[in-house]
């Protein structure tokens, strides 16, 4: 392959990783607008599972346990499945040997007895230490190493949940 070639490639590349991290950095700071639709949980993730399973490549497990429900989300189709392969690309992160990832929904109530739904995604990785679990939605936190995150990522997944009206929760 010729060398103007592979340059043209990699301006390329350098461009699209541009505005991604654009579009992280605008969504972290609530500048794109949330484009909201009724949204059967359980069915989004299902749709997902090829793409999600080709994330986790081979040594990973994917396990779905989702229960279709009554109850629906109300949220941005994209930025959700975003959030969910953000946190499956963290999960396959810490299982370099390989595990489990699940997905599992599951029916609840908030505190005026309305219907509310949970997406759990669990993995058999290597856990976090007290410190990295208090810090892990802060801005440009990252334990990658220099160059693999921007530490971006699961503050916009916090960003995109309460912007949406939802939580998040690790244990």
């Amino acid at each position: 392959e010729p060398k103007r070639i592979r340059f043209a490639k990699a301006i390329v590349q350098a461009s699209a990783n541009a505005a991604a991290l654009t579009s992280q950095l605008l969504a972290f700071a609530r500048r794109q607008p949330l484009k909201p639709e009724r949204i059967a949980l359980d069915r989004l993730v299902r749709e997902m599972s090829d793409m999600i399973d080709r994330t986790m490549g081979e040594r990973i497990e994917l396990v779905f346990d989702l229960v279709p429900t009554a109850c629906n989300v109300e949220v941005d189709r994209n930025q959700l499945q975003s959030a969910i392969l953000n946190i499956a690309s963290n999960a396959r992160d810490a299982m370099p040997d390989g595990g489990r990832l699940t997905l599992a929904t599951r029916e609840l109530e908030n505190a005026e007895g309305a219907p509310m739904i949970a997406l759990d995604i669990t993995d058999t990785g290597t856990g976090m230490d007290a410190d990295t679990a208090e810090r892990i939605f802060e801005p440009f936190f990252t334990t990658k190493v220099t160059g693999q995150g921007t530490g971006l990522g699961l503050s916009q997944v916090y960003g995109f949940a309460s912007q949406s009206g939802g939580d998040v929760d690790v244990t």
